[in-house]
């Protein structure tokens, strides 16, 4: 899938990268209180518990999008905040996704309930190595609609979550930078009041040092369940 990306930095500009491996690194929480939190929530909704941690779900590469509508089959899908890496040239770039799970399939397999879904992500980014140094301090959240209100849905810093080149090397077998053409997730922060769905989804990426944010907004459309 070609993405197109405006990089946000002192020079401004248009970036195009062919995403041809899509990875969603699950359960990638940086310590074991956070990753046992999200394992809990999930089995609430009657999600088995991982094999091991982190995890690194394959997903089409069509299943990316940087559309602001998109469908999904049911009305029991939600979006999961999370940022999203990509590699030009030898250079990491990082955005914003989500990564939309169909959450009654999710209950028989992870695997599927990712893969069903598309993968909204946003339409601009930053060079990963102007926000390295205080990667931690990054802010992510996402906001859905309830009620005709948009409310706070996730909100957490990225200090709970394992850094994008700890993600990568795992993934790899030790190269901290994703080759031309991948793009990987890095985990998302708890749903504040319990996973549920929404026909509006929009997520964030902050950063409170130079007080500028990568945002995304999409809607749902819910197609009918067909038997």
């Amino acid at each position: 899938m070609k993405a197109v990306f405006k990089i946000d930095d002192d020079h401004p500009r248009q970036v195009e990268v062919d995403i041809q491996t899509l990875i969603v690194a699950g359960w990638a929480g940086r310590d074991i209180a956070a990753i046992e939190h999200h394992i809990e929530e999930l089995a609430a909704i009657g999600v088995p518990r991982p094999t091991s941690v982190p995890l690194y779900y394959r997903i089409a590469d069509n299943q990316l999008t940087q559309a602001a509508r998109v469908q999904a089959v049911g009305e029991e899908s939600s979006g999961e905040v999370e940022t999203f890496v990509f590699a030009i040239d030898g250079e990491m770039y990082v955005s914003i996704a989500s990564d939309h799970t169909d959450r009654k399939l999710e209950t028989v397999s992870v695997a599927m309930s990712k893969q069903v879904c598309v993968k909204p992500v946003a339409q601009t980014a930053w060079r990963l190595a102007d926000v390295a140094d205080y990667w931690d301090e990054l802010v992510i959240r996402s906001y859905i609609v309830e009620n005709g209100e948009e409310v706070l849905y996730q909100e957490g810093t990225l200090a709970t979550l394992r850094t994008p080149q700890d993600l990568i090397a795992g993934y790899t077998g030790g190269d901290a930078v994703l080759p031309q053409g991948a793009g990987m997730t890095c985990g998302t922060v708890g749903a504040i009041g319990g996973i549920r769905p929404a026909a509006t989804f929009t997520m964030e990426l902050h950063d409170p040092r130079r007080q500028r944010s990568l945002r995304h907004r999409y809607d749902v459309e819910a197609l009918p369940v067909v038997a």
